[in-house]
């Protein structure tokens, strides 16, 4: 019996976890459509901003300008975009891989990485390494907007500025479906039509009401007049450039995590659920032997009183 009652404690326990991992599925998935529509309808200012950075590409001062322009010395600044929190499959150690790879590849050392993270879990796991981290934002909101991106867009810049850093990359995971997301390294300092190009080929679904239009040319660079000069034009305009980077990034971020963890809680139900079939049969079985067992001896017992 006691036997009977631990495998039927078991039972309850998996029966509350399925419970707990559906209800999560659930909140997932909810907000996983809610930060797919949002990185996706984003895609006509990503659209706007590289036709102007194309654009303005052909005036002479946006050779010389300095966000605009390749640096030979200086660190590189890494920004680390994770979730605050676990439950998403390999979501977050992808990014963290994808960043080492990329800090390998760049023969970088802890000494030449400016070190920045979005979410805790990126900026937890390379502290303990022996990074600083100069920048940490935690319990980012789904909700996040230009404003909000502009205190680690303005630090990056900053430090550009001073000359402390030649580059700024940001590490994130791609959305590309529910069940498919990418780790992706994305240049943002120094900006360039190119690296504005693949930042919005990569927000566009393959089918839907947000897929490429094919009908659209790739903006030709134009020489045109600019009022009051180039150079404030300028001055004003690639910053605003460098934040809508960030953002996307963030954006996709979001998305990806909330379809990675309503994928994992559907496959912990699923799991749980089978398990707790298993047990019931476990439990039917042992049950009907001990029901047998006792039948057996009672039959025995009437037998030897005759």
């Amino acid at each position: 019996m006691a036997a009977l009652k631990h495998i039927k404690s078991k039972i309850i326990s998996v029966k509350k976890t399925a419970t707990v991992t559906r209800a999560m599925e659930a909140v997932s998935a909810v907000k996983m459509r809610k930060s797919q529509e949002r990185a996706l309808s984003g895609r006509a200012y990503a659209a706007s901003a590289l036709s102007i950075l194309e654009r303005l590409s052909g005036v002479a001062e946006a050779g010389t300008h300095p966000l605009m322009k390749e640096r030979v010395s200086g660190k590189t600044c890494i920004v680390v975009v994770t979730s605050d929190k676990g439950l998403a499959g390999s979501l977050n150690s992808a990014v963290v891989r994808a960043t080492e790879k990329e800090i390998a590849r760049r023969g970088l050392t802890v000494t030449d990485v400016v070190m920045a993270a979005i979410g805790r879990r990126g900026g937890d796991y390379f502290a303990s390494r022996g990074y600083t981290i100069r920048v940490r934002q935690e319990n980012v909101s789904d909700g996040i907007s230009l404003e909000d991106m502009r205190t680690l867009t303005d630090q990056v810049l900053m430090w550009h500025a001073e000359g402390e850093i030649a580059s700024c990359i940001v590490i994130y995971t791609n959305f590309i479906s529910t069940f498919e997301q990418e780790p992706t390294v994305r240049q943002v300092v120094p900006i360039t039509p190119s690296m504005m190009r693949a930042l919005v080929s990569g927000i566009r679904p393959a089918k839907g009401r947000y897929a490429p239009n094919t009908g659209e040319q790739e903006a030709r660079p134009a020489v045109y007049t600019i009022e009051p000069d180039a150079g404030s034009v300028l001055a004003e305009l690639v910053p605003k450039l460098v934040n809508v980077a960030m953002l996307h990034t963030l954006l996709e971020s979001k998305a990806s995590e909330h379809s990675a963890r309503m994928v994992a809680m559907k496959s912990a139900t699923d799991k749980a659920r089978d398990v707790a079939q298993e047990l019931t049969r476990v439990f039917n079985k042992s049950r009907q032997s001990a029901i047998t067992r006792e039948v057996s001896e009672i039959t025995s017992g009437i037998e030897a009183l005759r």
